[in-house]
């Protein structure tokens, strides 16, 4: 039997960076520190809360757009956060994810020809997901090293086929945040156009040293234009639930809601009543920028005495680090030593990059039980 041939919509693309650094981690017994997600349980509160809903019987079909009480709890936490009500019922939707809900968003609003400008270095999925609409990627680098981004370079980009903007803020990977300075710059330069944005706020809790997460609902001008996406699995540390919100105005919902129901319709039944009984008491997420503030605390104290040089981590749950006075070796090779040899498993800069670009930087995941964070560092400190 052969299979017919047939040309793929995705040539470029293989396994993920995260999947290869996990799997040659498991293999060599290594600390994973590579793939950004939690190895401690989530609150226990949460996981009765979704068994509540199961022996309940809220274990079928809801509503497409989400079930009315967790949107109306997001809604309720938006505007408390940020000052921005949107509607429960025409403004936010529950998706499988935050993944998905980019992805929606991109394929609800972006016709082939079109192009879509991404800031490098940028999470792996947004190119992927642009190419699968038909679209260009328009590559904007953040300036190297400090990774803010450049509004020069940003407005040169712009075309009378810019569709779209996407914006992660606290971002991944460099653990940069964008000042509320950065915002409205933003805001002013698209002010006089007809680009949307997404903006990818998944790691919005996650904002340290007494800063306040600048969202894209707390500027007009960008959130009458803007899909906002948010993630209760990197939130409230269930990042295998794949539950995840999206905020628009009306108009947009209408267009990402066609899309939504029919690239996955609906999203976990008991999940949404659990999270939407969880999220009656903001103490948890309230309390997430100290939680990981003292993980981060904790993870650079440890790194301070060694050779490997410290960028700053002002959100997220990631470290970046400088090995250029470690190895001469790029990027991908040194993560792969620093696995068989150290026992430390991190993520090149380069894979967030179009063209590989090679700083000698390693991103590292703090979100971490803290027995795990203190093997790896003593297993580091000793480069």
């Amino acid at each position: 039997m052969t299979t017919p041939p047939f040309p793929s919509r995705l040539p470029d693309v293989g396994t993920t960076i995260f999947a290869t650094m996990s799997a040659l981690a498991a293999e060599h017994g290594a600390v994973n520190l590579g793939q950004g997600f939690p190895d401690f349980a989530c609150d226990p509160a949460l996981v009765e809360a979704v068994a509540r809903a199961m022996r309940a019987g809220h274990n079928q079909y809801p509503p497409m757009p989400g079930i009315p009480a967790l949107r109306h709890a997001v809604a309720t936490k938006v505007e408390a956060l940020h000052g921005r009500r949107y509607c429960p019922e025409r403004e936010i939707t529950i998706t499988a994810g935050a993944t998905q809900a980019i992805l929606t968003a991109i394929l609800c609003c972006v016709h082939p020809g079109d192009e879509v400008i991404v800031l490098d270095p940028c999470y792996d999925s947004y190119v992927p997901n642009i190419e699968l609409a038909g679209a260009r990627a328009v590559r904007v680098p953040l300036a190297p090293g400090s990774f803010a981004p450049d509004f020069d370079r940003i407005a040169a980009a712009l075309s009378p086929r810019t569709r779209l903007l996407i914006l992660n803020t606290p971002h991944n990977p460099s653990a940069t945040v964008w000042s509320e300075a950065d915002m409205r710059r933003l805001e002013a330069l698209l002010a006089p156009t007809d680009v949307l944005l997404v903006s990818d706020e998944v790691y919005e809790h996650m904002v340290f040293d007494g800063a306040e997460h600048q969202g894209a609902a707390r500027f007009a001008g960008l959130a009458e234009r803007a899909f906002i996406v948010s993630s209760f699995g990197k939130t409230f540390h269930v990042t295998g639930w794949k539950v995840g919100t999206v905020a628009a105005p009306a108009a947009l919902m209408a267009e990402f809601r066609k899309v939504h129901q029919f690239n996955v319709f609906t999203v976990n039944t008991p999940m949404q009543h659990g999270l939407a009984d969880y999220l009656q008491d903001p103490a948890p997420y309230l309390a997430l920028p100290a939680f990981y503030q003292a993980k981060r605390d904790l993870f650079r104290q440890g790194l301070a005495g060694s050779r490997l040089r410290l960028l700053p981590s002002t959100g997220s749950y990631f470290q970046c680090v400088d090995y250029s006075a470690v190895s001469d070796l790029g990027e991908m090779e040194f993560c792969e030593w620093l696995v068989r040899e150290v026992g430390v498993a991190g993520i090149p800069l380069s894979a967030f990059y179009g063209d590989g670009f090679d700083q000698r930087m390693v991103r590292f995941c703090f979100a971490k039980r803290d027995e795990t964070l203190h093997t790896a560092l003593q297993r580091l400190q000793k480069l």
